[in-house]
């Protein structure tokens, strides 16, 4: 006779607002986002849909539903007969959505330069601070976090919405790999001295120079994943 049914990495991951009570579908799908956002279940940990129901109290409707719009996004995949797991990128599709945030991130820095103010250099100065602060004690899950807080900080005076909202699929689509956990202390460095140039391009309202450093910049990340893959 079997055993129980072990649980998923991804459902010993879950919180609920609600202990013991039912989870809205909306909050159901905002937590299995968090959680592979994180990078807390790996590319490839199945996602069990009668567990995820069980740990919301719910049926698997509003699960399978929030799972349709994860794979809508991009962050998970489905097998009739294989069942839902967290999505697996391979290198060159990896490469290629670094290409598809570089592009977006071009378009949009030229905006923000011509738009952005006072407020708007102190913002990305305080976080490009913390982004040291993490290096000097190690801590690159917050260093991975924050980078993607400095890089939507030049972004946001550009003011273009649905610019920035397909930027952060793109980037979500990324985010369960975790392929910047693997990079050296060196790549690391090189990266957040990247950071320090685009920051004085955008200080400087020099829209040339910002665009030229964060394209170095993503073609530094490229060149980490081709490494990692290799």
């Amino acid at each position: 006779m079997s055993g129980p049914a072990r649980s998923s990495v991804l459902v010993a991951r879950l919180t609920s607002q609600n202990p013991g009570r039912p989870t809205n579908q909306p909050e159901i799908l905002s937590e299995l986002r968090r959680v592979i956002l994180a990078g807390d279940a790996p590319p490839g940990t199945p996602i069990p849909l009668d567990q995820v129901a069980t740990f919301f109290v719910v049926s698997p409707i509003p699960v399978r539903e929030s799972l349709k719009t994860l794979i809508g996004e991009g962050l998970v995949d489905h097998e009739p007969r294989g069942g839902y797991r967290v999505a697996e990128l391979t290198r060159d599709e990896l490469r290629e959505f670094y290409v598809i945030r570089e592009v977006l991130e071009a378009a949009a820095l030229r905006s923000s330069v011509a738009r952005a103010g006072i407020e708007d250099d102190e913002r990305a100065r305080l976080i490009q601070e913390s982004l040291g602060q993490s290096i000097a004690v190690q801590d690159y899950r917050t260093y991975h976090r924050d980078s993607r807080r400095f890089h939507l900080a030049l972004l946001a005076p550009s003011g273009m919405q649905r610019l920035l909202h397909m930027f952060e699929l793109a980037w979500n689509v990324t985010e369960p790999a975790q392929p910047m956990a693997a990079v050296s202390d060196d790549e690391r460095a090189r990266m957040h001295a990247d950071h320090d140039a685009m920051l004085a391009a955008f200080v400087a309202r020099d829209a040339d120079e910002l665009v030229r450093c964060s394209t170095e910049h993503y073609h530094r990340l490229e060149r980490a994943v081709e490494t990692q893959g290799s």
